[in-house]
């Protein structure tokens, strides 16, 4: 396994590094307090003056896939890394969910048509989108559970659902709407019931009901919203793909999405690492400085190992995708999705301890990062379904192969045991187990 960065990832990360330092931090100040007071409903003023000088900078659309000539997950992983460092940088480089997930999704899935309507403008950062698949009613950990009806009327499909976490809603320049819901509830197969619409915002019948903050904060680190559907007619060229395709579409948006989201907690956690440790230094307790403390070191030891380790882990997982495929690296992604947030949440929440009660209000970029870390514990999938589909792959991997009971390797199942457990998708228990 080679996952060195390339040179090409290289010279554009000395680019967006020196970005960074000249307009990123100087502006962090000012994009927290726009946030606050313009609120998620509003444009917030500095991100759309930093959006040009990256585009002329060239440090815009970096996630766009090897296949359209763009960076492979490998090459892109430690620009992601370096964008994640602050809560600012993602949008201004056209490169911030749930953008970069929808246009991926557009431009695999999509139509000529449907590129042309909406693919272009949101690569040229003229528009934001959207996307709805989790629902209020329903545990939606299970994204079987979706409720939602996609039902087809002559030339148009008719949609009714309520969504919610529906990132990016209350922002004024979106326009397009990925919506996921049922358009066959009977299938026998419960993973082709679902399929993926496009919805214009304005379309009629489209209710944004209200902002939703995440652990207090509107709008950073992210603008949640809940949404009624309420007989959305669109029309059928606006099918994703086809019906009952849902959950491919998801399988090939969410694996890339996932790679960006964790290496965007690095950055997270490399900052806030940095920040403790310029903190202890300089904070007295008890006759001595902080970074004298014992339990001090111990946890800036611990961090340090934590980052390094989600870091490769992250890294191999990358690189899979790029030679393998999501397919084969399913296990990778989602051991990734477990280490990550689990590993920045911990940090962050150590840093607040060494930056004491200033570190639970807005002065020092830890209360955001708290929230950011923790709610992506829950987005693309929960922890607990990611361990889930980890241990059935572990099963898996060890069932064909037990030395310790046959002595050479061989199948230790009958072959109905066997075919039960690597058909169907859901691993289901042998039928020997209780």
């Amino acid at each position: 396994m080679d996952i060195t960065q390339s040179e090409r990832s290289r010279e554009l990360a000395e680019r967006i590094q020196r970005f960074m330092m000249e307009h990123i931090y100087p502006n962090e100040r000012r994009y927290y307090q726009e946030a606050e007071r313009l609120g998620p409903w509003a444009v917030h003023p500095v991100v759309e003056e930093l959006k040009p000088l990256a585009q002329q900078a060239g440090l815009w659309n970096l996630f766009l896939p090897v296949h359209e000539d763009g960076l492979t997950n490998l090459e892109y992983a430690p620009l992601c890394e370096i964008m994640g460092r602050s809560h600012l940088a993602p949008e201004v480089f056209n490169c911030s969910a749930p953008d970069t997930g929808n246009m991926e999704t557009i431009l695999r899935y999509g139509t000529k048509a449907q590129k042309e309507r909406w693919l272009k403008p949101l690569l040229a950062g003229e528009i934001r989108s959207s996307f709805a698949m989790t629902e209020p009613d329903v545990a939606s950990s299970d994204a079987t559970n979706v409720a939602s009806l996609i039902v087809r009327d002559g030339d148009d499909y008719v949609i009714n659902g309520r969504k919610w976490y529906t990132t990016g809603a209350t922002d004024p320049r979106c326009q397009i709407i990925i919506f996921m819901g049922q358009t066959d509830p009977a299938h026998p197969d419960r993973h082709k019931r679902q399929s993926m619409i496009l919805v214009p915002k304005d379309a009629p019948g489209v209710h944004v009901v209200r902002s939703l903050p995440v652990l207090g904060f509107y709008g950073v680190p992210d603008r949640a919203s809940e949404v009624m559907f309420t007989d959305v007619r669109v029309p059928a060229a606006n099918m994703l793909l086809g019906e009952g395709r849902g959950f491919e579409i998801a399988q090939g948006r969410l694996g890339p999405g996932r790679i960006h989201h964790c290496m965007r907690l690095i950055g997270l956690s490399e900052r806030v690492l940095e920040r403790m440790c310029r903190r202890a230094l300089k904070r007295v307790a008890f006759g001595k400085p902080l970074a004298e403390q014992t339990v001090t070191l111990e946890r800036l030891a611990e961090a340090r190992m934590k980052i390094e380790q989600a870091r490769l882990l992250t890294l191999r997982a990358a690189y899979m995708m790029d030679t393998v495929g999501n397919k084969a690296a399913r296990q990778e992604i989602a051991m990734i999705k477990v280490v990550a947030p689990n590993m920045a949440q911990t940090i962050v929440d150590w840093a607040i301890q060494v930056f004491g009660g200033g570190g639970t209000n807005n002065d020092h970029f830890l209360s955001a990062a708290l929230a950011t870390t923790r709610l992506l514990r829950l987005a693309d999938g929960p922890d607990e379904v990611h361990r889930n589909q980890i241990g059935k792959l572990e099963l898996h991997r060890w069932l064909n192969s037990d030395p310790a009971r046959t002595g050479g390797g061989a199948d230790p199942m009958s072959p109905e045991e066997s075919e039960s457990w690597s058909e169907g998708g859901l691993w289901p228990r042998p039928k020997s187990l209780p």
